[in-house]
This record gives structure tokens, sequence and C-alpha cells, in this order.
């Protein structure tokens, strides 16, 4: 049994706790900790209007919000398998393509449209998966950024896809309402729908965060001999994360088709590579808010207080670089070296004894741990 530091402040009063209050506790703090992401859900909803409800306001939410469903097929190739993909604009362009091959020139409802970028995304995160399979670190990061040129040179060149100039003309979003259609002309009324899918991948990345398959993806990337004599079969569980990321990027693809109506080669360019990357190591690998608070951060910069379009990507780039050099675990690292520096301060002895258990159990939990 693990104890706490309000379990050595009872003993030390002299009030024992018994295991049916503890698990009152436990039980009351469910409710609450729902409670709690209700309340964050409807604040987040609500903040665009409440910070004025402008078009500048609402643009760079729903941007944020795409940005970081982008960010997040990311975050799981990185976080969890310790690899660095080069190539996820590939999946990124492949959602936002598709979407316009099939709207504007077959006239396809985005539904379906949604449905094909999520397949054709997973046709080729396979195809690469498979052909990476071998492959760790360095040349795994080669291999992918070597497919995104590859994209990028056949898009750039193609009548199909519209060359170097892209498709113009993606329809207005439409879905299915109660009473007839919904129809977005505006990022005001994008912005719902923009929410709702962040909503559900954060939820999705939650969910595997719990799942079998994370845990074996994170055990393979911390000792893959120890996994493979647990009877981990590394390879396929390698596949299997990197072919999830790929929808989750698409799916980012597919509502900034929508959001911007047309597309072009500049999605496969480096600008978006390093967002992605900017947006999951500046908060800290393996936050399950981390890309969104990567992601805020970057769009908030560049919509309300933009040095123009190259100076925004130096800056990118220069927090990249720094971060990378500075604080290999992002603004997580730095908090935690603060709150060391805190604890040390004279006059605070006894906080480090207090919190020795929680750090200790924090130590041990592999999440925690930084390669």
């Amino acid at each position: 049994m693990t104890v706490t530091s309000s379990d050595h402040a009872a003993t030390a009063t002299g009030t024992p706790r018994t295991p049916g209050a503890l698990g009152g506790r436990r039980r009351l703090g469910i409710p609450l900790r729902a409670l709690g992401w209700v309340a964050l859900l409807v604040l987040g909803y609500l903040l665009p209007t409440l910070l004025g409800g402008g078009d500048r306001i609402f643009t760079t939410f729903v941007l944020v919000a795409i940005f970081a469903i982008m960010s997040y097929g990311n975050d799981v190739v990185l976080s969890y398998l310790g690899e660095v993909s080069l190539g996820h604009t590939l999946f990124w362009a492949a959602g936002a393509y598709t979407t316009a091959m099939v709207t504007v020139r077959s006239g396809w409802a985005p539904l379906p449209a949604l449905l094909l970028s999520l397949v054709v995304a997973v046709v080729l995160a396979l195809v690469l998966g498979l052909a990476t399979l071998r492959t760790r670190e360095f040349v795994f990061s080669l291999v992918t950024y070597a497919a995104a040129i590859i994209g990028l040179t056949v898009v750039s060149n193609s009548d199909a896809l519209g060359g170097s100039d892209g498709l113009v003309g993606v329809p207005l979003l439409r879905l299915p309402a109660v009473g007839g259609q919904y129809v977005v002309r505006t990022n005001a009324e994008l912005w719902p729908i923009a929410f709702l899918l962040l909503v559900l991948v954060v939820a999705l990345i939650a969910r595997f965060r719990r799942s079998r398959l994370g845990a074996t993806a994170l055990m393979a990337q911390m000792n893959g001999d120890l996994a493979t004599s647990m009877g981990v079969d590394v390879r396929r569980t390698r596949v299997r994360v990197f072919v999830l990321s790929a929808p989750v990027t698409a799916l980012a693809g597919w509502l900034y088709a929508y959001q911007r109506s047309y597309v072009s080669p500049d999605l496969l360019s480096s600008f978006f590579l390093l967002f992605m990357l900017t947006a999951v190591i500046l908060p800290g690998r393996r936050q399950l808010l981390g890309p969104l608070v990567g992601a805020a951060l970057l769009t908030g910069q560049q919509q309300l207080a933009s040095f123009g379009g190259d100076a925004d990507k130096i800056v990118l780039g220069g927090v990249l670089a720094a971060v990378l050099l500075l604080s290999p675990n992002g603004l997580v690292g730095i908090w935690h070296a603060v709150a060391r520096g805190v604890r040390r301060r004279p006059g605070t002895s006894e906080a480090p004894a207090a919190a020795s258990a929680p750090e200790a159990a924090a130590s041990a939990d592999p999440a925690n741990r930084t390669h």
C-alpha cells in the first residue's frame, strides 16, 4: 500500500485513517473530477465569446483546434514510440487533398469525404510503417522525411492535384442537423465543429494512454529487449501506433480544407512540420493537454502578435531550438526545476520530506521518465 503525505499528517495528529474513509474520499473524488472536466469544457467552448467574439478571435480558436488535432497525431509517435516522425505532413496533406479532390471534382458530401480521407491516411501510414519496420531513430526520421518530400514533389507537379496552384473552391461545410443541415459560412459557425472534434481527439488520446497498446508502446520504447522477453511484439506495436496516429492528423487536414476553402502544396512545407513538433515538445512530452497548449501558444503568437510570414517562421524554429537546447523536457521540465528550487530554499526544510513519497511514486511512473 502506498502511504501518502496526508496519511502521515493524520498519524501525526492522532487521527488514524480507516480503509472505509479512504475509499469514501476516492469515491467522492471521481464525481468532483468529472465536474471539473465539464466546467473546463464549458469554459473552453465559451471562451471565444467571452473574449469578444470577433472574427479574429474565432479564427484564432478554430486554428488552435485544427493545429492541436494535427499535432496530437505526431505526439503519439514522438511520446510513445520515442521516434521523430518527419513525415506526418504527408497525412495532414492527405486529409486535405483527398477532401478537396472528391468535393470539388466529384461533389462528395463532407462525411463521405472525411471517411475516405481517413482511409487514405491509414493506407499511407501502413505502407510507410511497414517500410520503416526495421529502422530506428535517425534512419526512421530520414525515411519519413523522404516520404514527405516525395509527396510534396507529386502534388506540386500533378495536374490532377492542381500542381503548384493547388485546388480552389472547396464547398461550404454542410453537416446533417435536426430539421435540415448545419451550414458553415464563418469561423464562428465552424468553432462548434472544431471544438467537438478536438474534444473527441483528446478523449481518444486519453483512452490510448490507458490502453494496453499505449502501455506496450511505452515499454517497447524504454526497453525493447525486456518488452520482447515479456511477449510483446515490438515491431507490430510500432506499426499499430504509427497507423493510429495517421488518421488523427488527417482529420485536421479534412477540417483545414473546409476552413480555408482551398489546398496547396504548402501543406507539405517545413512550416507545418516544425509547428507540430514544436507544439508537442514545447509543453513537454506525454502531457495529455500538451499539444493543445503548444498549439495555443504558437497560433496565438502568429494570429495576435505576428511579426510577418518569414519572421514567424524564424520564431517557430527558434522556439523549437531553444527548448531542445535549454529544456528538453519543455515547460513541464522548467516547472519541476522551479518547484525543486523553491523546496530547497531556507525555511522550507520540511517540504522535501513531505513531498518525498509523491516524488518517489512519480519517478517510478514510466510516463515521467525522460530519454
